[in-house]
């Protein structure tokens, strides 16, 4: 890397600090170093605008990754990754996501890795090396404690330093320590202190007690006070123009404040630098189709069976297959977020990839039960041109320019942050600006047609014609995107009859604002049955795959759910399906924990989570055999809903949010209160029959556990081994149970193999508040060895001295 100076002058260094634009950094004067260009993207590159014009490819959601347990196989998603942004000319992404999910209820539960911190720590930091070895910088996130979204801008979470070091930063810290290039805060405060603003996170344990030499930037709109965040150690206010840093901090800046400003210009060039020389872009078919399959190996990987009684899984030849549910034709990719990307065309459903695979077989589908759109989407768009091409004709226009733009879209909510197309900037407007929305379809079924219409403007609908309905507008104040993700909406009712076309125009006002959008969908008329279908279609067939779940507005940025029941329509499915044939599949289409006593009649049930665009090949080749699911739970499954240590998610009247379990988070919360969970964390079934033929203590030149796995089957399979800690109590802190490593192996039929893991003297450490450093906890320790946090082989007891560690109790 080029060592380049810094910028001599004063203004040039102040206007650094903030953003250029939505998604740009300044140019680094005096360097040949340009504006770096940011994306979101835990699951693929959104291209800095949250609309289905930037086409990518989409990964398995941070809960799938998690699944897999498989350091290499997310390194070469992470890959993958990277090589979308250079397709997109993306320098840095806003990613991964490295908070925990401290509840089953989080909105945001998709993104994250798991419940674990080592877990989710190694999970990110491989994802990581496989982004930043394209040239693509990582920008970690949320640092710190945004385990939940409500009033995530508002809310403050109480908790002491020794959990808030051992438990949240913990990834955080070897995302630092493995050399990720960036760093997010959040939006929320930590022990009162905006986390923009936190001196002790940012400054002290980051930059001085890590000795990391990356960029620490604020979420968009999530800086607060900019002489707070900039003496905190804030080195980059987004999004830009400047709203805090940039040029408002100059009459703040005193002469001590030198230093600090040349330590934040410098870290913003050794970034800027960073992304400067990136890899090149194969664009070849063949480097395209083994992205691909990466992403297909991926999703397989991740799926968690749970029960396969009899074996029925994989599937045996059958006359008859039967596939229901609402998922198996529009499966839940992807969750809620302004992550969401825009998915490329052709996505092969799960019916249809059933269908391609099991071709020899007869195949019948049937719906079941409805999808739980908040608003079902406009289907069967198309333009009001002369090629009916599907999608969506857009008009921007101001009274003084008249018609500014017109575009082909292909979604039925839009959203705008900051620029619309030919208007230019939102907030400086100084005039009103319309949206003209004009597209049709024909109707599929004679009866009642509902249509929901919404924006943050006023929004009239017309339908050929007629104007039917009108929508007075959402106001955005405090979480500008929350509130574009919860909007509000009316509804009109239109009978239709089956062949009429149907022209429908959205017409929308808007002015100075940092974001718009309008949102319309359309729910069709049911004219049959779908249960009783369902129920006949099941009867009718040898075996049985019932696709059920979410749907793509179902996990939200800024909403946290309040239940982790399925729909009840969904669970009288599960029941009649499996009452008329018992040899069913259940695949749950979710990324949270949910209630798994619906699936109780189930013969076999895999947890899909959201596995990306590949999902349809992915399963199809999981339920013939092709490959095996490959997951393991990232998180615990509880059999009751109240057992979770934490299922209220909204803060006390004075805004407070209360941390109380402390280190006991997820399966450390059951273990330590002897509770036993439903699915435990660690637990999955494979295809193949690998037993832990011995298992052993190694402390020749250092400890370790070596483990020699078996494969008795006759197919190759996959293991996770999996060892975990159990410390002595000191003090205030009380004993606890600690995944201290892992290893996925996959081994060859009829083989064996042993695997060794290192234990460093590190794992025997815990936070010191008065010595404000990571200590050896000195007494007796166990060492657990297994395949889930409940399923332990074999446990051996040591004893830590400060310098020392002495095996004193075999199996």
């Amino acid at each position: 890397m080029h060592s380049f100076n810094i910028p001599p002058d004063w203004e040039a260094k102040l206007r650094l600090t903030a953003g250029m634009g939505m998604w740009s950094t300044h140019p680094i004067p005096g360097t040949p170093l340009g504006a770096v260009t940011l994306s979101d993207g835990p699951m693929g590159i959104t291209g800095g605008r949250v609309d289905e014009r930037d086409i990518a490819l989409l990964s398995p959601c941070g809960l799938a990754l998690g699944a897999s347990w498989d350091r290499a196989l997310v390194r070469r998603v992470g890959d993958v990754i990277g090589q979308e942004a250079l397709r997109t000319g993306v320098q840095a992404l806003l990613a991964p996501n490295l908070n925990l999910m401290r509840s089953p209820m989080a909105g945001r539960a998709f993104e994250l890795f798991g419940e674990d911190p080592r877990h989710i720590a190694d999970m990110g930091a491989a994802w990581i090396d496989g982004v930043q070895s394209r040239g693509v910088g990582c920008v970690v996130k949320h640092m710190v404690c945004n385990d939940s979204e409500t009033d995530r801008r508002n809310m403050n979470v109480v908790v002491d330093e020794a959990t808030l070091r051992e438990v949240y930063f913990w990834p955080f810290e070897e995302a630092a320590s493995r050399g990720v290039w960036g760093m997010l805060t959040a939006y929320n405060r930590v022990n009162g202190v905006h986390c923009a603003e936190q001196h002790q996170a940012i400054s002290q344990w980051l930059k001085h007690d890590l000795g990391w030499d990356g960029l620490v930037m604020s979420d968009w709109f999530g800086t607060q006070n900019g002489i707070a965040s900039f003496r905190a150690g804030l080195d980059l206010e987004m999004p830009g123009p400047a709203r805090h840093m940039g040029d408002h901090l100059r009459d703040a800046l005193k002469e001590e404040d030198n230093p600090r400003l040349n330590d934040t210009v410098a870290r913003l060039t050794r970034f800027a630098e960073r992304v400067s020389t990136p890899s090149s872009y194969d664009a070849s078919p063949r480097a395209q189709r083994l992205r691909t399959d990466v992403l297909e190996e991926a999703a397989a990987a991740g799926f968690v069976m749970l029960k396969n009684e009899a074996s029925l899984l994989p599937l045996k030849p059958a006359s008859r297959l039967a596939v229901i549910g609402p998922n198996a034709q529009t499966p839940c990719f992807q969750g809620g977020t302004f992550a969401r990307v825009a998915l490329m065309p052709g996505l092969i459903a799960p019916i249809d990839a059933i269908r391609q695979r099991f071709s020899e077989q007869e195949v019948e589908y049937a719906q079941g039960v409805e999808s739980d759109y908040r608003i079902p989407p406009l289907t069967a768009l198309a333009l009001t041109s002369d090629d009916n091409s599907p999608g969506l004709e857009v008009v921007y226009a101001t009274p003084s320019r008249g018609e500014c733009h017109r575009e082909q879209r292909h979604a039925s909510s839009l959203i705008w942050f900051r620029d619309m197309p030919g208007v230019g900037d939102l907030l400086a407007l100084d005039e009103e600006a319309t949206v003209t929305i004009r597209t049709r379809f024909i109707a599929t079924r004679s009866g009642i047609h509902r249509f929901w219409l919404g924006g943050t403007g006023t929004v009239n609908l017309a339908i050929n014609g007629n104007h039917v309905a009108r929508f007075s507008g959402e106001t955005l104040d405090g979480d500008i995107m929350g509130k574009l993700m919860q909007a509000d909406s009316t509804t009109v009712e239109v009978p239709l009859v089956e062949g009429n076309t149907v022209n429908l125009m959205l017409t929308m006002s808007l002015s100075r604002s940092i974001a718009h959008g309008v949102w319309f969908g359309c729910q069709l008329p049911q004219t049959v049955d779908l249960l009783a279908e369902a129920v006949a279609c099941a009867q009718r067939a040898d075996q049985v795959v019932l696709v059920i779940g979410e749907t793509a507005d179902a996990g939200l940025e800024s909403i946290d759910r309040h239940t982790t029941a399925l729909p009840a329509h969904q669970v009288a499915l599960i029941d009649a399906v499996c009452a008329v044939n018992p040899r069913t599949v259940v695949v749950v289409n979710v990324a949270h924990p949910v209630d798994t006593h619906c699936l109780a009649c189930a013969a076999a049930v895999i947890v899909a989570w959201y596995p990306g665009q590949e999902f349809g090949p992915a399963l199809a080749s999981v339920l013939a055999g092709d490959r095996e699911p490959g997951g393991r739970l990232p998180v615990t499954f509880a059999r009751l809903e109240s057992d979770y240590p934490v299922v209220n998610l909204t803060p006390d009247q004075e805004g407070n949010l209360y941390y109380h379990e402390r280190q006991q988070v997820g399966y450390r919360y059951f273990a330590a209160r002897g509770c036993a969970p439903e699915w435990a964390f660690g637990f999955g079934l494979g295809y193949a029959d690998i037993t832990f033929a011995q298992t052993h203590l190694r402390h020749e030149g250092g400890l370790s556990v070596a483990v020699t796995l078996q494969n008795a089957s006759a197919r190759e399979g996959k293991a996770v081994v999996q060892v975990y800690l159990f410390s002595p109590s000191i003090g205030e802190i009380a004993s606890s149970l600690m995944l201290a490593d892992f290893a996925a192996v996959t081994l060859a039929a009829q083989r064996s193999t042993t695997v060794e893991i290192p234990l460093t003297a590190r794992l025997f450490q815990r936070w010191s508040v008065s010595q404000h450093q990571w200590v050896t906890q000195t007494g007796d320790w166990e060492v657990r060895v297994g395949r889930a946090s409940n399923d332990i082989a074999a446990v051996f007891k040591v004893s830590v001295a400060d310098n020392s560690v002495r095996v004193i109790d075999m199996p």
